[in-house]
């Protein structure tokens, strides 16, 4: 039987036919041993069989075939076999080939084989391909007094995939089985046409294997639209219909009936959207006078607005008779609702605001950005406002306009009053920001900049502060200062505090600034920053000595050629976009504006923290088509998130280096919002090395990791600290140049953040296996810290993507670390590069090596690849930084006074020089400046 749907089970007459064929006589061609008989089935129906019993002779090769059957383009075909075998030890005397087993076999072919071919020679030598050898699961020894055959057995097989003829032949070979054939039945699986989600799928043929996924492709329905491309069903082996991806729903106007048919909404109803709702009557004073309508018009005399919902009720024109009441002794205005507003409840007041001059109204201007509305001057529901934040004796003129959704339908302009009010001398705003100059144990030095609107003189600054622990103003303490800085002493070490200032007019106090914690060091880290600080300096003063010398010298020496002289550009300098007050002028000075238009999105190739990331190409006007790679900020953004975002794009157009992963430029004037970068055909570092594990030999890792040392020695150079350098945010190009990326902070601001690479930590977020103790303890971010980053970044390429610490919970690394563990060099790395990623995990962060030496050590590694076989160190990359660090000058950790520290440089001479200027401690003495 052919057709699945049609089951047919008689097995000679019907096996090669369609279902609507006529079924011609038997025509299966056979050897003699094989006979066609009559014969009974299980249920005494007299039924016509084939069989064969030679077990009495060796060397049985009994073959029959089937006629051509034309496989209707199917790939895969089942056969169904019912059959009776006798047991062989039932027969008496039979010979020790006698078999309990047939062979299945077909023949992928464009023709019939049976025109003109007879005997059983071609059979035995044509290119049959073998299904499967069929062995009985019962068989039977005797025959009962009605005929009937005891124990039939039914295998199913298939074979395929048929690719190589139009059609093919069964065979059925016997080597010295007693058996019988009942019926065979052949077939094909399919999936049915099918309506689904609102899209017809066709009828699809199941594929080449029993676990082939087929897609077919849907088409929408009649008045259906689609929802989510690409619309598709896969057609799994057994021919059912799985996994739908993609769906229709009705077009507006029409409705679902059945889930299979979209109806059209008959006169007087309408449907607006596309989808699964239903039409709804027409709103009050309005008709549809077609079907299918999508709104329903306004009738004469009404109207809607252009903003109104189709299932709006239309309405009269526009409120009138706005009148205002005027408190004259301060910025407040009132004012009366319309006498009439229709049947509408959206009725809204704008308030617009000009500065004028004395000369008319014509010198009337928009106001300041900065003047405040406290509950908003556009949409306002209640029928008074406050404004503040104006100017000091300035005229200001108001409007109040009424107006609701129809108000441009009207023939009347909205309503509006307009009152002139004059405003007296105003304190001081608020102080914006405040920024720590500089910290020690018992004192910090602050400074900020003046009130945006000082509205006068500033006479002198408030500072209000108090120990945090403490948590109460009512404790705090206050002094003042002429200038915007301040020097606070007599603090507690180690301790929080809080910090406040506000400005003075004649006027009087302006508000206090925002709190803002600063904190002063404890014992260990100002002994470690002023011996720092001394030892550069006393570094900087020998330095300066030997080169005012030398200068001199070279002065002397070349005097009578010397003609001109030639001065070095100052080094760049990070510019945090925070410190703006405005951040999207921070984007406006370090990204470029690219013109939507030249911008297309391709795919989806990730997620980010923000938005959706794909890959796509930047065609500028004049200039080259390139890929890029396209970050967006999804829908539903807040103003943090739009300035986060794109602080991002304002870090990263500041830097300009081969190994940071290049800013092409943003845009903001449409959206989606988008951060647009060079495209890294690779991606991540961890996930490309995983996915090439073992595949790089080492000086190509140590290639790598230069390129990664360089990109953080520019970061470090412009005083840039990246906070999370890791091998997941270095990025690899189809050149194999990594590129550092990801300078988003956001992540440390926000705690609702459900990544686990990111553990809190004193208020903020923090990548545990990434970051240097100090800064997990402390939140002291510094290029010491990245270097310590860039140890765990070497430990993860030369073990190929490995997770650092592997399945340790995050404290676990943390007590690890503090009891001095430190990660195992990875399989087969060099000595030299694990000596590196100790020295990068040095507890001292002043012992660790700058990114400078970290270049240099790998750029020797590079020329001499020798020293990076695994397990030896004959040729270190230099001595160890430490070392250096020792020879740069004398011990200054117990010196406790100007003349003591400079009796430890040999500088004695120059006391009363230090002394006289007024560098009379060792903390002012850190404050010296190049000058």
């Amino acid at each position: 039987v052919w057709d699945p749907d049609q089951p047919i089970n008689h097995f000679a007459p019907h096996l090669l036919l369609s279902p609507s064929s006529t079924p011609p006589a038997p025509v299966l061609t056979h050897s003699p041993q094989w006979e066609e008989v009559s014969g009974y089935d299980e249920n005494l129906n007299t039924i016509r069989t084939y069989q064969v019993c030679n077990v009495f002779e060796p060397s049985q090769n009994n073959w029959l075939l089937t006629t051509y059957v034309d496989r209707r383009a199917a790939q895969r075909i089942y056969v169904e076999i019912r059959f009776t075998v006798r047991d062989c030890a039932s027969i008496p005397s039979v010979l020790g080939s006698c078999k309990e087993t047939f062979n299945l076999y077909y023949l992928e072919t464009e023709r019939t084989l049976s025109e003109g071919i007879k005997g059983v020679e071609y059979w035995a030598n044509a290119p049959f391909l073998k299904v499967d050898t069929i062995a009985a699961d019962e068989s039977f020894s005797q025959v009962d007094f009605g005929g009937r055959l005891m124990k039939v057995n039914t295998e199913v097989r298939s074979f395929g995939p048929l690719s190589k003829g139009k059609g093919f032949h069964l065979a059925f070979q016997d080597l010295g089985a007693c058996m019988s054939l009942l019926a065979v039945r052949v077939f094909y699986k399919k999936c049915p046409s099918v309506v689904q989600n609102f899209a017809l799928f066709p009828e699809t043929l199941t594929g080449a294997e029993s676990t082939s996924l087929v897609i077919a492709r849907g088409s929408c329905i009649a008045n259906a639209e689609e929802v989510d491309v690409p619309i598709k069903l896969y057609c799994n082996g057994d021919g059912e219909w799985m996994v739908p991806i993609g769906s229709c729903s009705c077009k507006a106007g029409y409705e679902p009936d059945n889930g299979n048919v979209c109806r059209a909404c008959p006169q007087g109803t309408f449907k607006s959207f596309q989808g699964v709702g239903l039409c709804q009557q027409c709103p009050l004073n309005s008709r549809s006078t077609i079907e299918a309508a999508t709104v329903c018009g306004c009738r004469s005399g009404f109207y809607r607005g252009d903003m109104d919902k189709p299932e709006d009720v239309c309405v009269p024109s526009a409120p009138r008779n706005v009148v205002s009441v005027v408190n004259q002794t301060s910025v407040q205005l009132e004012w009366h609702p319309p006498r009439d507003i229709g049947y509408r409840d959206d009725l809204s007041y704008n308030v617009v605001c000009r500065r004028c001059h004395s000369s008319g109204r014509r010198a009337c201007q928009p106001c300041d950005d900065g003047v405040a509305f406290v509950s908003g001057k556009q949409g306002l529901k209640d029928t008074k406002v406050e404004i503040s934040k104006l100017r000091a004796h300035t005229s200001y003129t108001f409007e109040i306009q009424a107006v609701n959704g129809v108000s441009n339908k009207s023939p009347y302009p909205a309503q509006q009053l307009s009152i002139n009010i004059t405003t007296n001398q105003a304190a001081p705003s608020v102080v914006p920001i405040m920024h720590q100059v500089s910290s020690t144990s018992r004192s910090f030095s602050l400074s900020w900049p003046p009130p945006e609107q000082p509205n006068g003189i500033i006479l002198d600054y408030e500072i209000r502060y108090f120990d945090k622990s403490l948590s109460s103003v009512q404790n705090s303490s206050v002094v003042q200062s002429k200038t915007p800085s301040v020097v606070l002493e007599g603090l507690k070490l180690g301790t929080g505090y809080v910090v406040q200032v506000r400005a003075r007019t004649v006027a009087g106090y302006g508000g206090y600034s925002k709190e803002m914690l600063f904190q002063t060091l404890t014992d260990d880290e100002y002994k470690s920053e002023l011996g720092q600080q001394l030892s550069l300096i006393a570094g900087s003063l020998v330095a300066g000595v030997c080169i005012v010398s030398l200068v001199a010298i070279a002065i002397i020496l070349t005097f009578p050629t010397l003609s001109e002289g030639h001065s070095s550009p100052g080094v760049k300098i990070y510019i945090d976009p925070f410190t703006y007050e405005d951040p999207n002028e921070a984007v406006r000075e370090f990204a470029k504006e690219i013109d939507p238009s030249c911008v297309k999105i391709e795919e989806v190739i990730g997620s980010g923290e923000f938005g959706e990331v794909y890959r796509g190409r930047l065609k500028p006007v004049g200039k080259k088509e390139i890929l890029v790679a396209i970050k967006t900020l999804k829908v539903g953004y807040s103003e943090r998130q739009r300035r986060d975002f794109l602080s991002e794009a304002s870090i990263m157009g500041q830097f300009d280096q081969p190994n940071i992963i290049r800013l092409e430029g943003v845009v903001t004037k449409s959206r989606p919002t988008m951060i647009i970068t060079e495209f890294m055909e690779n991606g991540a570092l961890d996930s490309f090395l995983r996915q090439n594990d073992g595949q790089f030999p080492v000086i190509q890792l140590v290639g790598m990791l230069r390129g990664i040392a360089s990109g953080m020695r520019y970061l470090a150079e412009m005083s840039y600290v990246h906070r999370d350098l890791a091998a997941r945010n270095i990025l690899v190009n189809s050149n194999l140049v990594c590129k550092v990326s990801d300078f988003g902070l956001s992540r440390y601001l926000e705690e609702d953040t459900s990544d686990p690479t990111y553990t809190s930590s004193l208020g903020g977020k923090i990548p545990v296996r990434w970051t240097a103790p100090e800064a997990i303890a402390y939140r002291k971010f510094t290029s010491a810290s990245d270097v310590w980053s860039y140890g765990i970044v070497t430990w993860e390429v030369m073990s190929f993507g490995e997770r650092p610490y592997w399945d340790m919970s995050n404290q676990d690394v943390i007590n690890a670390i503090e009891q001095d563990f430190r990660l195992p060099a990875p399989m087969d790395c060099p000595v030299v590069l694990h000596q590196l990623m100790l020295d990068c995990w040095q507890k001292d962060r002043n012992a660790r090596p700058k990114f400078p030496d970290i270049v240099s050590m790998l750029d020797k590694m590079i020329r001499n690849p020798a020293s990076l076989k695994a397990g030896t160190n004959n040729v270190a990359p230099g001595p160890p930084h430490h070392a250096l660090l020792d020879r740069a000058g004398p011990d200054l950790s117990s010196v406790s006074s100007v003349e003591d520290w400079l009796a430890a440089l040999k500088m004695t001479q120059y006391r009363d020089s230090f002394l006289g200027s007024g560098f009379t401690s060792l903390p002012l003495v850190t404050q010296m400046t190049a000058e």
